[in-house]
């Protein structure tokens, strides 16, 4: 029996999610299969659906559904491969990821949002994905090399990428937001061969920057 929650997935996917050009199956499956809901703070679940970024925390926002599903469709993950999230949150986008597959490590710089993000993905049953507390920026992140990276805030400047870019395996694909408003570009970084990169503009959009992103010491090559 359809639930009101059913019908809000259902809407959201047919009215925010499709209509912002995301037209792949596995992305749109994931979108409809994980409740997104069970990852919302308890004060905003009546906007759990809704077109909007949710605050998460102090300093954080829970990415707007047509984000999701473009960065899904974006970074095409397939079965098996490993992803790097940066940026975990309360695990949504860490829960996409590992129902189509991918095995995920989800860094949070927040103890409390990782904290919570662990609980909320048990309790929907991804007790697959690694959730560490720690800055994605300050250096490689053990586990690598990664077949997807996926930030989820905004970099102003692109001095982490050459760190960022460096962590992907051959073929592998980094999706990051860069720039300050009202000009942030969401790109996608494939790379080709070990020092080849494919470099492709998605669409223009604004977030909330990552923690630390704007520090100029916030990484060592």
């Amino acid at each position: 029996m359809e639930t009101t929650t059913d019908r809000a997935r259902f809407n959201m996917i047919q009215q925010q999610v499709r209509p912002w050009d995301v037209l792949d199956d596995r992305a749109l499956d994931a979108m409809a299969s994980v409740r997104r809901e069970a990852f919302v703070p308890d004060a905003y679940q009546g906007l759990a659906y809704a077109d909007i970024e949710i605050p998460i925390g102090a300093a954080a926002e829970m990415l707007a559904p047509k984000m999701i599903g473009r960065l899904l469709q974006a970074v095409a993950v397939q079965p098996g491969e490993r992803v790097l999230e940066i940026g975990a949150g309360t695990g949504y986008l860490s829960a996409c990821l590992s129902h189509l597959g991918a095995r995920v490590i989800a860094i949070e710089i927040d103890p409390a949002l990782a904290a919570e993000a662990c609980t909320r993905l048990a309790a929907q049953g991804f007790d697959a994905v690694e959730v560490r507390t720690g800055d994605a920026l300050a250096g490689p992140v053990a586990g690598g090399p990664f077949d997807v990276i996926a930030v989820t805030g905004s970099m102003p400047t692109e001095r982490a990428l050459p760190m960022l870019k460096d962590q992907l395996a051959v073929g592998g694909r980094l999706f990051c937001i860069l720039g300050v408003e009202p000009a942030m570009e969401a790109v996608l970084i494939t790379r080709v061969k070990k020092a080849d990169y494919r470099r492709a503009g998605l669409f223009e959009t604004t977030a909330r920057a990552l923690v630390n992103a704007t520090e100029p010491d916030g990484f060592e090559f």
